[in-house]
């Protein structure tokens, strides 16, 4: 059950961070154009604070994985399931950022190699 918890959580904060992009969107065309690069550099700042907190939360699942994987081969009580369900959530969250990043490079490749 704390499986099911944790992804709910996930997914609470997945809808957070869609509703903080579908905001600053909302924000933006309802200012005028002269706050335009205003709001542009404000949502530029805000989506590099999301991603580095979200950068360090995968690097956090990382270091408690790893430390998790220490402790058992110390022989600290520590139950292998804990463990491995550790890995696989620190492995599936390296995984979705990579995905991620290989789409937005691909989507900046798209948009370099359109006709001007």
């Amino acid at each position: 059950m704390e499986i099911k918890s944790e992804a709910n959580a996930l997914l609470s904060q997945i809808r957070d961070y869609q509703s903080q992009i579908a905001d600053s969107r909302n924000s933006g065309i309802s200012e005028t154009s002269n706050r335009g690069v205003e709001n542009s550099t404000s949502f530029g700042t805000e989506m590099s604070k999301v991603i580095t907190d979200t950068l360090n939360g995968i690097s956090e699942a990382q270091n408690n994985a790893y430390e998790l994987s220490n402790a058992y081969q110390a022989g600290e009580d520590v139950p292998l399931t804990e463990v491995i369900l550790e890995m696989q959530k620190s492995s599936l969250a390296f995984e979705a950022t990579l995905q991620v990043r290989n789409k937005v490079l691909q989507a900046y490749e798209q948009i370099m190699n359109m006709p001007v």
